[in-house]
């Protein structure tokens, strides 16, 4: 039997268009990467969970994704205070500054530290209000005013959060329209 050699060069003309092909679609389906992710990890999740998420019944992946959010950044907080933290993402969606989807937003690099540290795949309490407060920030209600930001001065050591006008103080969490 003949043995083939490994050769580089036409290797290479295989792999540098893929490399480019994944390197345009990051960057240009950002949002839509993020919803795969995020598909993935919840299809591992719910096989590996016994614990009800209590999803709504009309299966809205961005409902699901913000009442997540809210779980992990606010579960605990005043129902007010959790539908702020909603519009927070909402109003962020809205803004040039940031992506301008609610996955985009939520899986932004090291915006939300339930993401980061996991607490955002914590399964949500049967009894808890965050599908509820998702659902009402995105029907519009923004306690917040408009606000870009938010954070609990008792958790964060950031001092560029510190450093932002508070426009509106809800429960333990700050929130800010920004500079």
């Amino acid at each position: 039997m003949k043995k083939h050699k490994f050769n580089n060069k036409i290797m290479g003309i295989f792999f540098i268009p893929l490399l480019l092909l994944s390197l345009y679609l990051s960057i240009n389906y950002e949002d839509e990467f993020a919803k795969i992710i995020y598909s993935l990890k919840n299809d591992v999740y719910a096989a590996e969970s016994s614990v009800s998420t209590n999803k709504p019944a009309n299966g809205d992946d961005m409902v699901e994704l913000l009442a997540r959010l809210i779980n992990g950044e606010a579960r605990g907080e005043p129902y007010e205070g959790q539908v702020a933290v909603g519009a927070v993402i909402l109003n962020r969606v809205k803004s040039p500054k940031f992506p301008n989807t609610i996955a985009g937003v939520i899986y932004q690099d090291s915006q939300f530290s339930c993401v980061k540290d996991g607490q955002f795949d914590v399964p949500i309490d049967p009894n808890s209000t965050v599908y509820k407060a998702a659902e009402e920030a995105m029907s519009g209600a923004d306690p917040t005013n408009g606000a870009l930001y938010f954070y609990n001065p008792e958790k964060t050591k950031n001092k560029w959060l510190f450093s932002l006008k508070t426009s509106t103080t809800i429960g333990k969490h700050r929130f800010s329209l920004g500079e």
